[in-house]
């Protein structure tokens, strides 16, 4: 699985994501990129959005992309809260579906 680490999600995570094909926007080079913009340069390349972006999936039309977008709702971005994230979010990567937004929150 092709997974891009959105810019507003810390780039260590994708340590995280070892079993995966994980590149960060940096890296990809996608960063400054507007969501719309990004989005478009992510078909054809990549499986999954992993993203902090709560309002994305109201500003896009994403039923219709070819990749799907995981929304990580924590106290903060930061990697320590992120990673007790990690169960859920491992396991929703495999069912994913393109055009599906599925959202992950701490309790």
């Amino acid at each position: 699985m092709k997974i891009l680490l959105d810019a507003c999600i810390p780039q260590d995570l994708r340590h995280k994501l070892s079993d995966h094909d994980v590149q960060t926007a940096r890296f990809a080079e996608l960063h400054e990129l507007t969501d719309s913009d990004l989005l478009d340069a992510m078909e054809g390349q990549f499986d999954v959005l992993v993203t902090t972006d709560t309002n994305l999936q109201y500003q896009q039309n994403l039923k219709e992309r070819p990749f799907a977008v995981l929304v990580l709702r924590a106290k903060t971005n930061r990697l320590p809260d992120l990673v007790e994230l990690m169960p859920e979010l491992l396991g929703a990567i495999g069912r994913l579906k393109p055009g599906q937004v599925r959202e992950i929150k701490t309790n």
